[in-house]
């Protein structure tokens, strides 16, 4: 809560001088949104020109809301869908989403947040679980690759406190079970990405799985139901792929492959519009939806950042790039506009 105070001195056509002292007082809820609270003191008198006293509240208001809500907008907190690709990221000094998530806090995302929760494509279950833990274990759960890869470590703390929010908020908004994990570390999903972003392996985080077997509206209810965690200073990241066909993987060397890039170009204007039912639906509304995720399991972490978001949240895409012809590193922000009551 913050007010502010102004006092007025009005010289209306009555050649009477009137004194209003104007107070308003911003409040900021935990849902985001501005309250506005006004209040007048005049002097008791039969020539006040109220319509006079109106019209100057009112260009008030508009013009101190008008300002409160582009700092709010700034400071609003942010869900984010990141693209983690291949596990090479870890390693390739080379790859432009690697220099994009080495400059994170400087040019995405500079607050601190208190933990970070993490939905990855790498962790299917039958029902939602999180693990909880004190300390996170790297998951080395990729084969064949250069051996220096298994020597990275990532030893974040965990974060069990927020491992029982999220099941508490998830059992509120009718998910029954969610099961917890007490040995899990983070895997690739989660990790990679966290080492270029969070280097210093110092702010706790906590995983939560996805379910396969279900679409995307259930993951976008998931989403949902952890909403509240923004407001608490924790980042959700969903961490997955834009497209991922493991099958299709540099088929034809590094050419994009047309049908891959035309799915990911209906991905970013659908996002970008607002249209996130049809996210929900992508099977049935997309082009080669299949071809792009031939299993959904990177797609709904990004079903998950959008819940969170909410409804009115705005997209942008943050970062565009390529591996392989076919796996694309596009990286979604969703930020949430502030509204006035």
């Amino acid at each position: 809560k913050f007010p502010l105070f102004f006092s007025l001195r009005c010289l209306p056509n009555t050649g009477k001088s009137l004194t209003l002292a104007i107070r308003i007082q911003f409040r900021f809820s935990r849902r985001r949104k501005i309250h506005i609270k006004t209040q007048f003191d005049r002097p008791a008198t039969n020539n006040q020109p109220l319509g006079f006293v109106i019209l100057t509240t009112i260009l008030l208001l508009s013009s101190i809301s008008r300002a409160r809500i582009r700092h709010m907008a700034a400071a609003a907190p942010a869900v984010f869908f990141i693209s983690h690709g291949s596990p090479t990221l870890s390693i390739d000094k080379s790859l432009p989403a690697r220099h994009f998530l080495e400059s994170w806090k400087e040019n995405v995302f500079p607050q601190r947040p208190n933990a970070i929760l993490v939905i990855s494509g790498h962790w299917e279950t039958d029902e939602p679980t999180v693990n909880v833990v004190d300390r996170c274990d790297t998951i080395h759960d990729f084969y064949g690759f250069p051996k220096p890869m298994y020597q990275l470590k990532y030893p974040a703390p965990g974060a069990p406190y927020l491992a029982t929010r999220v099941k508490q908020l998830l059992k509120e908004s009718g998910f029954e079970t969610v099961h917890e994990d007490k040995e899990r570390g983070l895997d690739h999903g989660a990790w990679v990405p966290l080492m270029l972003m969070y280097p210093e392996a110092d702010i706790p985080v906590c995983q939560l799985s996805i379910q396969s077997h279900k679409d995307g509206t259930y993951h976008y209810n998931i989403g949902r139901a952890l909403a509240p965690l923004k407001a608490e200073g924790i980042l959700i990241m969903g961490s997955g792929s834009a497209t991922h066909n493991l099958r299709a993987l540099g088929s034809n060397g590094d050419k994009l492959a047309p049908s891959i890039v035309e799915f990911d170009r209906w991905l970013e204007e659908a996002l970008l519009s607002g249209r996130y039912d049809d996210v929900n639906r992508y099977e049935g509304k997309a082009p080669y939806a299949k071809v792009a995720h031939p299993w959904p399991d990177h797609f709904y972490p990004l079903h998950v950042a959008m819940g969170a978001a909410g409804d009115d949240a705005k997209a942008e895409l943050i970062h565009r790039s390529w591996q392989f012809g076919t796996l694309s590193y596009a990286s979604y922000r969703f930020t949430t506009r502030p509204e006035i009551q």
